[in-house]
């Protein structure tokens, strides 16, 4: 009976050292195998003023691209991009969709944008230089696919400075975001200093009624609009250095409760664009910074990509920029 009894002692030894082990190589192979760096998620050029649509189980990110030299301090921006991912993981990048020369009546500067499908078509609510009207514009661009290529749907600008006189600067017609409504109705919202909006008609590229503004804490300029339950959020870049701030609202006409901040500053960048999608069952929150060393910065900036969290009131958590994004 001692024999039986030494016996188990020791079988029982051997088996809580093995677990030990088997916990010690755990731990080991979790310390060797970090997580990996996905932000910024393309690398090879710089990006900016990101935007995002979910199509046939497949996200497509829109982008401008920045092409300022290492020495030059300004925005060069002469085209889009369009990239593709069916798990924010992996990025396919496809041909150039978009120049700004393919608006004849535009002079430059392929700044920040948003795709939208309607009928089978995609329409690119564009911001660019006016050739002949002083100031910034905003085209459309339509396609039969969501990587284009894209041709100038309208002819001529659907938004130009002299159309919105509450600001006196140049710049105020810029950021298009759009949306379609439940029952159908869309909404193109802009605007630097002052956000504007306005509805469009069926066909995409007309407005139905006048435009509209909305008064909203430090708006600089980047507002996105999104529905998500019973609730819009109006997101937008906030002073300057740019944050992102948001408001709410039950109707998309307001009134809109602002709710504070949701990005703080989007590292070695002064300006602050983002995108906000759901997809399979995730929500995201898309944006950029200078994160692109040695030569990163304001003018050469890159998309990013990070969880985002809703609370159980329907606010939005602030966002926490990482460096390893979606893994």
């Amino acid at each position: 009976m001692k024999n039986v009894f030494l016996l188990l002692i020791t079988v029982s030894f051997i088996l809580s050292c093995t677990t030990k082990k088997e916990k010690e190589v755990l731990v080991s192979e979790t310390i060797e195998k970090p997580l990996k760096i996905k932000n910024p998620i393309v690398t090879n050029k710089y990006t900016a003023d990101a935007a995002a649509i979910v199509h046939n189980d497949k996200v497509y990110l829109y982008a401008g691209h920045d092409e300022a030299p290492n020495d030059f301090n300004f925005y060069k921006m002469n085209e889009w991009l369009v990239y593709s991912s069916s798990d924010m993981v992996h990025w396919e990048e496809h041909p150039v969709p978009l120049k700004t020369n393919d608006f004849k009546w535009a002079s430059g500067d392929a700044w920040a944008s948003q795709v939208i499908e309607r009928n089978g078509k995609f329409y690119w609510y564009v911001t660019v230089e006016h050739a002949s009207i002083p100031g910034k514009a905003i085209g459309v661009g339509v396609s039969d696919s969501p990587t284009g290529p894209f041709k100038d749907a309208l002819g001529k600008a659907l938004v130009t400075n002299d159309m919105t006189t509450q600001s006196k600067i140049s710049w105020d017609d810029i950021d298009p975001t759009v949306i379609i409504d439940d029952d159908g109705q869309a909404y193109l919202f802009w605007g630097n200093t002052v956000c504007h909006y306005a509805k469009l008609k069926q066909n995409m590229i007309e407005f139905d009624g006048s435009i509209e503004t909305i008064d909203l804490p430090n708006f600089t300029e980047a507002p996105w609009i999104h529905k998500k339950g019973e609730w819009y959020y109006l997101s937008y870049a906030y002073q300057f250095p740019e944050k992102i701030a948001y408001a709410m609202s039950k109707s998309i006409n307001g009134p809109w409760e602002f709710k504070g901040i949701l990005n703080e500053l989007a590292g070695n960048c002064n300006t602050n664009h983002q995108a906000i999608i759901e997809f399979k069952g995730n929500d995201y929150f898309i944006y950029h910074t200078g994160g692109i060393q040695p030569n990163g910065g304001s003018f050469r900036r890159s998309v990013c990509v990070d969880k985002l969290y809703y609370n159980q009131d329907g606010t939005m958590k602030r966002v926490v920029m990482t460096s390893e994004g979606i893994q």
